[in-house]
C-alpha cells in the first residue's frame, strides 16, 4: 500500500510540475478604421393618377432618402429630366402614340410654391448627416398643371437626384 501511495504522490507531483512549467507570452495588435465623408441617395417613383382631360391640377409625391456620415453637410438637387424641352421649372413627360409632351413641376413644399431645381444654393434642400442607417427623408411634391390634354397614352420622364456633400 505504501508503494501505491508513494507512486500516486510521485505521479501527482509530476502532473503538477508539468502544469506549472507551461509558459505564456502575450502580444497586442491595433484596430483601426478611417471614416470618410459619404452619402447615398435614393428615391421612390412619382406615379400620377390616370386622368382624362387635364382640367384640374393632378398632384402626387415622391420621397428622397438620404444617408450621410455624421456631421456631413449635404445638398439635394433634382435635374430637369431626360425629355427635350424640359427645364427645372417646367419638366416634360413624353409619350402617347406620337411622343407628345405633358408639362409637370416638382416642388420642395406642400404648398407647391418652392421649385426644386438643380442649382446649388437655390432650389436645393440641405441637411446634415446624422450617421444613422435610417434615412433622412425629403418629400418631393409634384404637379401636372391644367394644360391642353395630349393624345391618350402613357407619358414618362426620368429625373436625376444629385447629392453634393
Amino acid at each position: 500500500m505504501r508503494k501505491i501511495l508513494a507512486g500516486l504522490i510521485v505521479s501527482g507531483v509530476a502532473l503538477t510540475a508539468g502544469a506549472a512549467s507551461a509558459l505564456t507570452a502575450t502580444g497586442n495588435f491595433n484596430v483601426k478604421i478611417t471614416i470618410t465623408a459619404n452619402c447615398t441617395v435614393s428615391a421612390t417613383d412619382m406615379l400620377f393618377a390616370s386622368t382624362g382631360v387635364i382640367a384640374a391640377n393632378v398632384d402626387q409625391t415622391s420621397v428622397i432618402s438620404v444617408i450621410c456620415t455624421n456631421t456631413t453637410p449635404y445638398s439635394v438637387g433634382i435635374e430637369a429630366g431626360t425629355n427635350g424641352g424640359g427645364t427645372v421649372t417646367t419638366r416634360k413627360m413624353k409619350g402617347g402614340p406620337s411622343n407628345e409632351l405633358i408639362s409637370y413641376t416638382l416642388f420642395s413644399d406642400a404648398g407647391r410654391t418652392a421649385n426644386w431645381g438643380n442649382t446649388l444654393a437655390t432650389g436645393w434642400q440641405t441637411g446634415t448627416g446624422n450617421g444613422s442607417t435610417t434615412p433622412q427623408t425629403y418629400t418631393v411634391y409634384g404637379r401636372v398643371p391644367v394644360q391642353t390634354t395630349p393624345t391618350a397614352g402613357a407619358y414618362t420622364d426620368a429625373v436625376q437626384v444629385t447629392i453634393t456633400y
